[in-house]
């Protein structure tokens, strides 16, 4: 039987027919075409393939084709016609994010890119799409902990180190594109999409992102930035909701993680959102994809929509008919307004192109310039001289899910977890200690969304309980407890018994994900795209079962695994230690255990801070000057009630702020000072502060520079992350540590929306979060 590629050849010779967009005179004439010519400019060879382009041809650029058009994700049956028929309306790009044998995917992209090249007029390579927020989305290829997670660990140059393993693993089946990063702020914490994030903080998600994207792209994958932009605090926290704001929180708050993440690190393609800001869907929203995007940051590659999200303005936000959808309109406002591809998932609106330029509804330069800008990512990313990158069978074992892969999601994991209290030192556990392992979060591998399916029972994922039973030499019990989902009790007598039997209980509770065939499934979870909560609570029995083994006496280990932040104070209180896990990849079990027993010394900060209770939000630390008087109440122990006022009975503060995290060092800081006290607004200047450890133990340190602006012409945040870095500190020994700083990110928009550097006094702070500031120095910009 000929090799598949062939047959594919020899069958489309036989087919070939106008109707098939094959045009052999225009073929043999691109022969030795400029925009074949890899040493010619790339805005060269972009004109030159512009110019002999049909607009069937442009259209087809601009809307996503699926593989499973010709790849059938059950049985892996050839469907030739179907193939033909996805390139000649849908060939710029197409996803493959399905569960399916890797080998699937990899001899499915092969066919279409040896199609492409060798069966289409112009031999155009395509975008071949899936998702990569914290994993190439294949089956059996390596999940680090999700976003929100590694974001914790404050550590660029790993997650640098991840995106090249995603890069390589992505690249063996041919895949070239990634659906990620996030620069979303999780400013909305009853948002499901709180895991996907890096955080609260537009600074720490800029620099996340932005290693990401040099991590991915210097591997030769696409990134793609994705939501672009302000779509994360919904209305209510319910996912695609309206978001609320003006034009000066939009630069300064939601605009900087993707500027750096885009513009920064040169992200190749962007993923609009589905929501509204201040009443525009983003997908229609001329003045954020073309005024600034394009206008002020120059940014030259493509803006895709997400799934669907085109049919949402006459379905959605009522901007045109929708049944029928008004597929001339939803173009008309999407396309002109810079979203210049469309995904699947709705009703392929940009398939109407060429009747619109016909009828000279839509001018052909809107067309061209959509074009044109994808077609520089891919020359920028060298598809035209290496369309199918993948490796064959037996290469793939040696790039996919290798040993230094798998070492490195333990290392990123174990570097994420944040150790919130230890109260008497309980931690690290002796490895001879007898340990009763109780909760529903134990037993099983906590991945959170974007996983494929079923990821979550992979064998060779490590749960909690077998990463503690790897490092224990004691005596290691488990019981259940509980279901997740459920408020029955009757699991309690055995999960006490166990804990009273040992000589410390570890308790696992927290929030689930799913992956997204069962979300979409509707099984039950309490995290993921369109689950959306009203409480920060833990659900169902969890909160009773820590409380009873907490009754028992002994210490008591509480681990929260979540995608999110939960609002239970009293078990800061009455636990024994407390660790924030957020999502765990598939060695969350041994990083854990890492922690928990000494192998390795907590260092992950929070990402986001947490609130006393859901009724306190929005809890992030730079709110803007006149926020968080506090006057608290509280509800005492005994049940007395003490009243306050902010609030009557709780408190606006956060129970954990941005930047905290303990570490089983201790550290001190001294003697801050700046490279030049005064600085004009183009300056980089050098802060310093020295650090000791001060314990016996070898620990790393994230050293957090916020800057505050002591006087300014508008209301503008209290302080401001600009510069961390983290760094091993031996015990006993201290470091110098300098964090350069540039004086140009420390501007407002001003009165007349402006960005300036106002002159004046600015503050830094160092410090080991965003309330533990230990030192300050103050900077005069003139």
């Amino acid at each position: 039987m000929p090799p598949l590629g062939l047959f594919v050849t020899l069958l489309s010779l036989l087919l070939l027919s106008p109707i098939h967009g094959y045009d052999l005179a225009r073929k043999r004439q691109a022969i030795n075409a400029t925009y074949k010519d890899p040493t010619a400019t790339v805005d060269a060879r972009v004109s030159d393939l512009l110019s002999r382009m049909t607009i069937e041809e442009k259209t087809a650029q601009l809307i996503q084709g699926d593989i499973s058009n010709w790849i059938n994700t059950t049985t892996n049956a050839f469907n030739y016609s179907g193939l033909v028929d996805n390139m000649a309306h849908k060939a710029g790009q197409f996803y493959v994010g399905y569960p399916v044998l890797p080998s699937w995917i990899s001899d499915g992209v092969r066919s279409a890119q040896d199609y492409l090249m060798q069966n289409t007029t112009l031999g155009i390579p395509a975008f071949v799409q899936t998702e990569g927020i914290h994993g190439v989305l294949v089956g059996n290829f390596t999940l680090f902990n999700s976003p929100i997670g590694y974001a914790c660990s404050f550590d660029p140059d790993l997650v640098r180190e991840m995106g090249g393993v995603l890069a390589q693993e992505a690249r063996a089946l041919g895949i070239n594109q990634l659906f990620a990063p996030l620069a979303d702020l999780a400013r909305e914490l009853r948002y499901g999409r709180v895991e996907e994030t890096f955080g609260e903080d537009p600074h720490l998600v800029g620099e996340i992102a932005y290693s990401y994207v040099k991590g991915v792209q210097g591997g030769g994958v696409s990134a793609t930035v994705k939501h672009f932009a302000g779509f994360s605090a919904p209305e209510q926290g319910i996912n695609t909701g309206p978001v609320h704001g003006g034009e000066r929180e939009l630069r300064t708050t939601w605009l900087p993680p993707f500027k750096r993440a885009i513009i920064d690190a040169g992200a190749y393609s962007i993923m609009g959102a589905y929501h509204s800001y201040d009443g525009v869907p983003a997908v229609a929203d001329h003045h954020m994809m073309t005024d600034i995007l394009r206008g002020e940051w120059g940014y030259q590659y493509w803006v895709t929509s997400d799934a669907g999200a085109t049919d949402r303005l006459c379905c959605t936000f009522k901007m045109c008919q929708c049944k029928p959808i008004d597929m001339e309109q939803v173009t008309l406002y999407a396309l002109p307004a810079g979203n210049d591809v469309e995904m699947g998932g709705g009703s392929y609106n940009f398939k109407t192109i060429p009747q619109l330029v016909k009828a000279g509804k839509l001018d052909i330069n809107i067309v061209n310039t959509a074009v044109a800008r994808q077609l520089r990512a891919k020359f920028e990313l060298g598809l035209f001289e290496h369309p199918y990158p993948g490796a064959s069978s037996n290469e793939t074992t040696s790039l996919v899910h290798t040993p230094k892969s798998v070492e490195l999601a333990r290392k990123l994991d174990a570097e994420s977890i944040v150790l919130l209290e230890n109260h008497g030192n309980i931690l690290p556990l002796k490895k001879s200690a007898a340990v009763a392992v109780i909760g529903p979060m134990a037993d099983f591998t906590n991945l959170g969304d974007y996983v494929v399916y079923r990821s979550q029972y992979n064998p060779s994922n490590v749960d909690p309980l077998q990463g503690i039973r790897n490092v224990s030499t004691g005596k290691v019990t488990y019981a259940k407890g509980c279901e997740r989902w459920s408020n029955d009790q009757s699991g309690f007598p055995e999960a006490i018994q166990v804990a009273s039997d040992a000589d410390v209980a570890v308790v696992l509770v927290g929030t689930w994900s799913r992956d997204q065939q069962e979300l979409w499934q509707g099984l039950n979870a309490t995290t993921g795209e369109h689950v959306d909560v009203a409480s920060l609570n833990l659900v169902g029995a969890m909160g009773p079962l820590v409380q009873a083994i907490i009754e028992t006496g002994k210490p008591t280990i509480v681990v929260y695994q979540s995608g999110k932040p939960i609002s239970e104070p009293w078990i800061s209180n009455s636990s024994t230690a407390l660790i924030q896990q957020f999502y765990p990849g598939e060695q969350g079990g041994n990083a854990l255990a890492d922690i928990l027993y000494g192998n390795v010394n907590p260092s992950g900060k929070l990402s986001v801070s947490f609130p006393y209770d859901v009724g306190t939000l929005p809890i992030y630390y730079d709110y803007l000057n006149s926020g968080r008087y506090t006057d608290p109440g509280a509800i005492l122990p005994n049940g007395t009630l003490k009243f306050g006022h902010q609030y009557v009975l709780n408190n606006p503060q956060p129970l954990y702020e941005f930047g905290y995290g303990k570490s089983y060092s201790s550290f001190s800081y001294s003697n801050l000072t700046v490279s030049q006290s005064k600085a004009s607004a183009t300056d980089t200047i050098t802060a310093s502060v020295r650090i000791t450890n001060t314990s016996p133990v070898d620990g790393k340190e994230v050293i957090q520079i916020y800057v505050q602006d002591v006087i300014s012409s508008i209301v503008v945040p209290n302080i401001q992350l600009k510069g961390f870095k983290k760094v091993l500190v031996k015990a006993g020994e201290t470091e110098n540590v300098d964090i350069e700083l540039k004086v140009e990110d420390w501007g407002l928009w001003n009165l007349k929306m402006e960005y300036v550097v106002e002159p004046g006094e600015f503050i830094l702070w160092a410090g080991s979060s965003s309330k533990d500031l230990r030192g300050n120095a103050t900077v005069t910009v003139t």
